[in-house]
């Protein structure tokens, strides 16, 4: 496990219920600038990492909220597109929302000393076809996914921000 207060390095929370994938890392910026873009679906691509989101959809809202429905244009071997649906609003601390498939991508924002704690979950267990997920490895690839998003998280919105 790493030193959660340090800057960019992410905590593997063991705390998690089964069937959930959860990371966190300490960021050194304001719960409302990573809300504001985790709430605005034109920015995901921007911080996906695990590679497969390429842009919102035009009917995507221009920021997220309870119920709001988004589509994302998506590639993995093929492009696709899916629609989902915000499940959990609570400003500047929870947002997570959920597609067809029934598994819910959530991000929790906890202001401490020194920045923003931010957790992102894949959570499974509501998941329409649990057997499948865990035959074709999703929750392990998506623990490194969600390693990768939150380092990119913290370069788009932390103190070395580029954008």
């Amino acid at each position: 496990m790493t030193d959660a207060s340090s800057p960019r390095h992410i905590v593997s929370v063991d705390d998690a219920p089964d069937r959930v994938e959860r990371r966190s890392i300490v960021i050194d910026a304001t719960t409302s600038a990573i809300f504001d873009m985790l709430a605005d679906p034109s920015r995901h691509h921007e911080f996906d990492g695990s590679g497969t989101v390429r842009a919102s959809r035009d009917s995507a809202p221009e920021r997220l909220s309870e119920g709001a429905k988004f589509g994302m244009d998506m590639k993995l071997v093929v492009p696709y597109r899916m629609t989902n649906e915000v499940v959990e609003f609570v400003e500047n601390e929870t947002i997570a929302w959920r597609h067809l498939g029934g598994h819910i991508w959530r991000y929790r924002l906890d202001e401490i000393d020194g920045g923003t704690k931010v957790t992102e979950e894949f959570d499974w267990r509501t998941a329409k076809a649990p057997p499948f997920l865990k035959l074709t490895g999703a929750p392990s690839r998506n623990a490194t996914s969600i390693e990768k998003t939150l380092v990119r998280i913290a370069a788009l919105v932390g103190p070395d921000a580029t954008r």
